[in-house]
């Protein structure tokens, strides 16, 4: 018997990530007024973004439902699989929530686990990452479980924002309320803490914005496991970014992706982020 990794789609992992290793991811929905749309299914990254930057209709987002990790849940349980579920933070999504209300409906007497990671994006992507690797290498429920409890606090998640009013008008700001009231000229970095996103510094420019990330990434530079670059509309800035932190980390071991269609209801364009998973001290 093998242990199945669940997620869902604000780990920003990619079809080509979860098909390689073998990830189920769960999507959330965006919605452009009555147009609903699975993140990452039925509208593209690429599409969601252009949509947002030059249409008129401000999109709202939805978790999934108990429902739809039911039926993941059943299909895997058929299989006769174990079933290890991380989703995004309980305190920026329903997701975990649904995802533990889903449990009783599952037919068959399995085990399932399912656990809150405290963070989003490539901060969850990483951690999902490792675990499907363990799994894929034969380690059990049990087994998956401590390792994601201590994973949790190795994911290291910040980003840069051109904007806060997406992050605002989404009321997902958390702690980082107390930056609305800054200068337009003045682009906050932010990093999620306690499940919430919090400030860690503001400076004046995507150019500062870049070098403050390569310089997070430099501070770990002799205990990164694994990394993650990702970007919105900033694909530019996130390559030139990938190119730089080469020349400490290998490049192509970077994981790349583009900030999924929920996320960037909240991120806005402008946005890119850096995720380093740092190496457990053994």
């Amino acid at each position: 018997m093998s242990t199945k990794i669940i997620t869902d789609s604000l780990s920003d992992i990619t079809s080509e990530m979860a098909s390689d290793l073998d990830i189920t991811v769960v999507p959330l929905t965006v919605l452009f007024g009555h147009e609903a749309y699975l993140d990452r299914v039925t509208i593209s990254a690429e599409e969601f973004y252009r949509r947002l930057v030059q249409g008129n209709i401000w999109p709202t987002t939805t978790q999934p439902t108990p429902l739809a990790f039911a039926d993941v849940y059943n299909k895997l349980a058929e299989k006769g699989d174990d079933i290890l579920v991380v989703t995004l933070s309980s305190k920026l999504s329903g997701t975990y929530q649904s995802a533990m209300g889903a449990k009783p409906m599952v037919k068959k007497s399995y085990q399932i686990e399912v656990i809150d990671s405290e963070t989003v994006a490539m901060g969850l992507g990483l951690i999902v990452i490792a675990a499907a690797k363990l799994a894929k290498q034969g380690a059990k429920l049990k087994e998956l479980v401590e390792f994601v409890h201590r994973a949790k606090p190795r994911s290291h998640f910040i980003t840069y924002f051109d904007t806060l009013k997406y992050l605002a008008k989404g009321g997902r700001i958390g702690k980082a309320r107390g930056l609305l009231g800054s200068l337009l000229s003045v682009k906050p970095i932010l990093t999620v803490r306690d499940g919430e996103m919090a400030p860690i510094t503001r400076v004046r420019s995507m150019s500062a914005g870049f070098e403050y990330l390569y310089n997070f990434a430099l501070g770990y530079v002799d205990r990164i496991e694994t990394m993650a670059i990702e970007h919105t509309t900033t694909i530019t800035e996130a390559d030139n970014l990938a190119d730089r932190v080469g020349e400490f980390y290998p490049k192509e071991k970077i994981y790349r992706s583009m900030v999924s269609p929920v996320l960037g209801t909240y991120g806005g364009p402008g946005a890119f982020a850096l995720t380093v998973f740092e190496a457990e001290v053994k």
